[in-house]
């Protein structure tokens, strides 16, 4: 598979709109695609895609590649089609040309290579729906029918730098209460001032333990809903924070923290999307640091947060062109992640 054709698949995987729990119509093209023009052996499970580089073999460690083919929706701000690849000059314009279809071609080029060698490792590509939502049937469903992963490699917008650690999410709704009376009278119990005692609570409060690599525990209070008219005191008052862990605490531990010190209710929405990250001397980080490439810890998620094995994210593309208008992608960072995937995974050895 050439680079020409690796940049042609993507322009004709960004003229199909995948939304996420929207995917169909890229999976059955990109299906298609490589059954006929790559002849790879397929499965399907969803919207997900899935092919194994040789046959499995049981004594050796499993590595996989992985990345996603669903979008967020289009900003009103985008001054090009989203649904149009666009080039001009060396970029790429498209909804989800950075986040992450040039992920997914390039480890698309590096698994169609990677075929023809002998490798220490069962190497299988799997190619998710529904990243964007951390929905149940993307990659979780994914991984229910694949083997033991010992590794995975996440195609994200890293600049090609490797995140070894990734922060997890967990949202909560808080709700406290009060007890309704007249404005105008001394009576009632306002349960917008107690939001915001706990507001104030969630902006101030330090976790103890900081990660080496991600840092602190971030309390955001991000939404407030509260009140029905002026004249009357609010016996309720709905907020809802988004807690970015790292691997110091569970999600259990930060709940428990938050309701020990909150008069408000506070429930967890899921307490699925974990931090995630591998060992700094595993061979993989080698390999990658003796490349002269730098290694750092993310803030932002992947569908790292439902990998309960070893993973690394890298791949071409800056977050910060992720959900922006105009999004796009860089032919050249497309090239050299080509060849920085072949580099980085040709003779590895994990064991």
């Amino acid at each position: 598979m050439t680079v020409n054709d690796t940049l042609q698949l993507l322009m004709q995987m960004l003229a199909i709109p995948s939304i996420s729990r929207d995917e169909a119509a890229k999976a059955d093209f990109l299906e298609t695609y490589l059954q006929k023009n790559l002849a790879w052996d397929v499965e399907r499970v969803g919207n997900n895609l899935y092919s194994y580089a040789s046959a499995y073999d049981a004594s050796k460690p499993t590595v996989l590649l992985n990345s996603h083919i669903d979008t967020v929706n289009p900003r009103d701000s985008w001054t090009k089609e989203p649904f149009a690849a666009t080039q001009e000059g060396g970029l790429i314009f498209g909804l989800g040309s950075n986040d992450a279809h040039a992920s997914v071609v390039s480890l698309i080029a590096a698994f169609d290579y990677l075929r023809t060698t002998q490798q220490a490792y069962n190497l299988i590509i799997g190619i998710s729906c529904e990243e964007e939502v951390s929905g149940k049937n993307g990659v979780e469903l994914l991984l229910q029918h694949l083997p033991k992963i010992d590794l995975a490699i996440v195609g994200e917008p890293t600049g090609l730098e490797m995140a070894i650690a990734e922060k997890g999410l967990m949202v909560v709704d808080c709700v406290a209460h009060g007890k309704a009376g007249h404005a105008a009278r001394n009576e009632g119990e306002n349960a917008l001032y107690k939001a915001l005692d706990d507001i104030d609570w969630c902006r101030n409060y330090e976790f103890e333990k900081k990660s080496p690599t991600l840092g602190e525990v971030k309390l955001t209070v991000t939404m407030i809903e509260g009140g029905s008219q002026h004249n009357v005191i609010p016996d309720t008052c709905r907020f809802t924070a988004d807690i970015r862990l790292t691997e110091c605490y569970s999600h259990q531990e930060v709940l428990e923290i938050m309701q020990a010190n909150m008069q408000a209710e506070v429930t967890p929405r899921s307490m699925r999307l974990r931090a995630s990250g591998i060992d700094s001397n595993h061979p993989i980080v080698g390999k990658h640091l003796s490349m002269k490439r730098d290694v750092f810890g993310s803030s932002t998620m992947s569908d790292q947060a439902l990998m309960s094995f070893s993973s690394v994210k890298v791949g071409p593309g800056d977050s910060a062109r992720s959900h922006s208008a105009d999004e796009y992608i860089k032919i050249v960072e497309i090239e050299e992640a080509i060849q920085y995937y072949i580099t980085l995974l040709d003779g590895l050895k994990i064991n």
